[in-house]
């Protein structure tokens, strides 16, 4: 999913920064200098330049071949947005508890914009493939936190979202944005949301919404399981009760 824009040979140093940032993926964890500045639509010369700040910064790294990958400067600042390591760290102990009851996969989630970030996951042993990284983006219209997110997204969100393309992962993906709307429903009043081999054909998807102290959606937490090994209803109490759990603990720590 594009995340940017090339800014073009002109235009502010430290956008053009950030854009040249933007290309790292983890499909494409390394880049040339030549590289950068093809797919970052500028001049060679503007990229050594912008390039060679960003290396003395520590936002990127230099690799023996000459290539560059992210830098752990850029770590250590995203560890301190609340809403990612912040989190993460409040949700943990209980993310744990639910991967040691189930011994399933466990994933935490914030919304971007009209994306997904997960923010956490936890693998259980023997459990079923799944597609997440922590830090990625993935749409919101597939997964169970993306479900839940999407639920309780401001209405221009979810317009924006089922008015553009849904992307199809299997033949169970639902696609039909009237159909999505009548999930969403489902996900507000019953507290929680079912992904049935939306993203995979094998895996099974039950989130539940993480509120803040002021009772708005500010997370999902899901479970994840191999398809036609549990009930979704059975999961959604053990999911619910998770997400409560870590509500209480975020209105604690205000």
């Amino acid at each position: 999913m594009a995340r940017g824009h090339p800014a073009g040979p002109t235009g502010p140093a430290i956008r053009r920064a950030f854009d040249l940032l933007d290309l790292f993926t983890a499909a494409r964890p390394r880049l040339t200098l030549s590289q950068l500045a093809r797919h970052g639509g500028v001049p060679l010369s503007t990229a050594h330049r912008l390039v060679a700040e960003l290396v003395r910064w520590g936002a990127l790294e230099r690799d023996a071949d000459g290539s560059y990958h992210i830098g752990l400067r850029l770590w250590e600042l995203g560890a301190l947005a609340p809403r990612g390591q912040g989190l993460r760290e409040v949700a943990l102990p209980f993310l744990e508890d639910l991967s040691q009851i189930s011994r399933e996969n466990v994933q935490l989630a914030v919304r971007e914009g009209a994306e997904l970030v997960f923010v956490e996951r936890i693998a259980g042993t023997g459990a079923v493939p799944v597609l997440t990284r922590v830090g990625g983006r993935f749409a919101l219209t597939a997964t169970g936190v993306g479900l839940v997110l999407l639920a309780h997204a401001p209405t221009e969100i979810q317009d924006d979202v089922l008015g553009g393309r849904i992307e199809r992962y299997t033949d169970h993906t639902v696609t039909d944005p009237a159909r999505l709307r009548r999930m969403l429903a489902d996900v507000r009043t019953n507290g929680f949301s079912i992904s049935d081999r939306q993203v995979t054909p094998d895996s099974l998807s039950v989130g539940a919404p993480i509120h803040d102290h002021l009772g708005q959606v500010v997370a999902a937490v899901s479970l994840v399981v191999r398809h036609g090994t549990a009930s979704p209803h059975t999961l959604a109490p053990l999911v619910r009760t998770s997400g409560r759990a870590i509500s209480h603990a975020l209105a604690r720590r205000r």
